[in-house]
């Protein structure tokens, strides 16, 4: 299926990204892709794999049918995908690093050290180890910087008038004002948190 994203996720997993994806497509931008498509569809986990080892991207084969996308792996690619897709816009989810790294070595981090470097390692776990924290020791101030810098890239390359920065509990407004669409009457979504995380990553091992 064609590929037409309305909006591109800069923001690192743990920032509200599951439910910044629940909230694009209550607003009708969806589907919203996010981490969780790789784990419901063995086909799509091995696109993203081959891309992830040093393929070529191919946005129709890896986000064909989705209106926007949030949360890893795209969140590395926000680059490529602004140049690709020049009339979407980008929403940065965001909270302090220090409650990042709390959410994320409470969630995701476990997943990482627990994983093997092999040809068959989830694509997600190659992706952050090798990419997004440059192969380097998952510690605190690694995983920190890595953060930062992203933060600080998107807020330098992204041009204003298509960047929204969401902190977390921002509420529907900002979203919605920065889409241009009519606030909906239900409470912002609140997707994923960390104790439904640990159930889903039980659940879920690779």
């Amino acid at each position: 299926m064609p590929t037409k994203l309305r909006v591109i996720g800069a923001g690192f997993g743990r920032t509200g990204t599951d439910s910044m994806r629940v909230a694009l497509e209550m607003l009708g931008v969806g589907p919203c892709h996010h981490m969780r498509a790789l784990v419901e569809s063995p086909d799509h986990k091995q696109a993203w794999r081959r891309f992830i080892a040093g393929g070529r991207p191919d946005w129709t084969e890896l986000l064909g049918g989705y209106g926007s996308c949030v949360d890893w792996p795209t969140a590395q690619f926000w680059p490529d995908l602004i140049a690709a897709f020049p009339d979407a816009k980008v929403v940065l989810t965001w909270r302090t690093a220090e409650s990042w790294w709390t959410s994320f070595a409470d969630t995701i981090l476990p997943r990482l050290l627990a994983d093997t470097d092999t040809e068959e390692t989830a694509p997600g776990s190659q992706l952050l180890s090798r990419l997004v924290f440059g192969g380097k020791p998952l510690t605190r101030d690694n995983c920190i910087a890595a953060y930062e810098a992203n933060v600080a890239r998107v807020r330098t390359e992204v041009p204003a008038s298509r960047l929204l920065v969401f902190p977390i509990g921002a509420g529907w407004q900002p979203l919605c004002d920065f889409l241009g669409v009519p606030v909906p009457e239900p409470p912002f979504p609140r997707a994923n948190a960390m104790g439904e995380f640990q159930k889903w990553s039980a659940a879920n091992p690779s």
